[in-house]
């Protein structure tokens, strides 16, 4: 019903454009995709389907047969157009077999290879869309990329170029073109080579010299789903792809060391860490951890795998206090573990929740791992929540502050809340069949691509 909702006011208000403004019923461009439009209706559709709202889903496989237009010009962020338009178009492919799905990610695909042209191989995180123009590597033609203007003195950051690689093996295996598999095992190389302080990756990384260019290690924002993806990348392959376990479990033994820290009042939380000095600060970002390492903890041996499930609890348990102590049952965007403060954001500017999933996401990950009841009366207190303080007249909007009963709007209903708050709530709720996790792989994004699908060796 909350999808039905959501996805009706934007249909009326807002088709076509990325998001729905549900406050002043109209729709919302913003910056981040280029020129493409219609973001909500691709990150929608695989929920649409699973949900089995079919007239729904309909009408958005008609606008993106009728609308949906590859042709744009404009400089678009490499990461959300891999994580939201290809990997829902992919996901939406593998679950329905319509061609359309598979035709429109591979030529996307297509226009997403020029920001590989760096001297290392890592992407710039900014690729215009429009024509493809290769002959100068740092010429600002269309069809190049640059990095972001913040990050860093013009480096990669480690969430943005190291979550590309589920969909990319996808895009090879479905096109028979191995480039896109080629491109995103170079950056693992690149990876691997680097130096890395006390076993953590930082997050930004020079295109040009292949070094860190600062020491700020965060398993939130800027660091978050590299981590996911190696552990997922090692599930799709059918636990072929060692290298990518290794990887996964050398960084989680690294975090595990100098992160993850426990609080005076008992709460387990993952620092982060500016050259050595901690930030006892946890994001709403960072709350996927909880699902990711008790997913991987499935694989460890009995030994490990009982450590990493409680580690897991532990994590889950802390991110559903930061929802708890707040008034409005929701998160903040950051929370903090210092001078007396627990699990809740002690800055005005942290205190917004703008949708987010990832809390939800541990705890569907817990629920299908564990099958403790807990975790859906968590996801229940969540549901009364959205429905209470972010339903409004004409779709969801964010709330500027969760510390507050009658909170404002920001007025905004994000894509990803289609694409995953509602998933992920959805298949809490559900048998563990719909969508298994022995069969699937979420992307960060939430789209699921079919484990095993993926031989592909560049």
């Amino acid at each position: 019903q909350m999808m039905k909702f959501a996805w009706d006011n934007y249909k009326q208000y807002a088709l076509g454009k990325n998001e729905l403004r549900p406050l002043t019923k109209n729709g919302h461009i913003g910056n981040m995709f280029g020129g493409l439009r219609g973001a909500t209706v691709v990150d929608a559709l695989d929920t649409l389907y699973i949900m089995e709202l079919e007239e729904e889903f309909q009408e958005a496989k008609t606008w993106v047969e009728k609308s949906f237009d590859l042709n744009v010009n404009g400089e678009a962020s490499l990461f959300e157009v891999n994580i939201r338009y290809i990997g829902g178009l992919l996901a939406t492919y593998y679950l329905t077999g319509e061609e359309v799905f598979k035709s429109k990610a591979l030529e996307l695909g297509e226009k997403l290879l020029p920001a590989f042209n760096t001297p290392t191989g890592i992407p710039r995180g900014v690729i215009n869309l429009g024509r493809q123009d290769t002959r100068s590597l740092f010429s600002p033609c269309s069809g190049m990329s640059w990095s972001w203007g913040w990050a860093s003195a013009g480096s990669s950051i480690l969430a943005e170029f190291g979550t590309l690689h589920l969909e990319f093996l996808h895009l090879s295996e479905l096109s028979g073109n191995p480039v896109f598999a080629e491109k995103v095992m170079n950056i693992r190389k690149v990876l691997n080579r680097v130096e890395k302080p006390q076993g953590l990756y930082p997050n930004f990384l020079s295109p040009v010299t292949g070094n860190w260019v600062q020491h700020h290690v965060s398993i939130g924002g800027l660091g978050d789903s590299f981590y996911e993806y190696l552990l997922k990348s090692w599930l799709m392959s059918d636990k072929k792809d060692s290298e990518a376990k290794k990887m996964y479990d050398d960084a989680l033994e690294a975090i595990e060391k100098h992160l993850v820290k426990k609080s005076a009042g008992g709460l387990t939380y993952i620092a982060e860490w500016r050259g050595g000095i901690l930030d006892h600060k946890m994001g709403h970002l960072a709350c996927f951890s909880g699902g990711m390492i008790a997913l991987g903890a499935e694989h460890a041996g009995e030994q490990r795998k009982q450590h990493y499930m409680d580690l897991a609890a532990e994590i889950t348990n802390t991110c559903h206090e930061s929802y708890a102590r707040s008034d409005t049952k929701l998160g903040p965007e950051a929370f903090r573990f210092d001078a007396g403060t627990e699990a809740m954001a002690t800055r005005l500017s942290e205190r917004y929740y703008i949708l987010r999933p990832e809390v939800v996401e541990s705890y569907m990950y817990m629920w299908r791992l564990t099958h403790d009841p807990k975790y859906r009366q968590w996801g229940w207190e969540v549901v009364k929540a959205l429905e209470k303080h972010c339903r409004v007249e004409a779709g969801f909007s964010g709330i500027r502050d969760v510390y507050i009963t009658s909170p404002t709007h920001d007025n905004m209903q994000q894509s990803f809340f289609l694409a995953e708050t509602l998933k992920y709530l959805y298949l809490l709720f559900s048998e563990d069949d719909v969508l298994s996790l022995d069969d699937w792989v979420f992307n960060t994004e939430a789209h699921p691509l079919p484990i095993n699908h993926t031989n592909f060796k560049a």
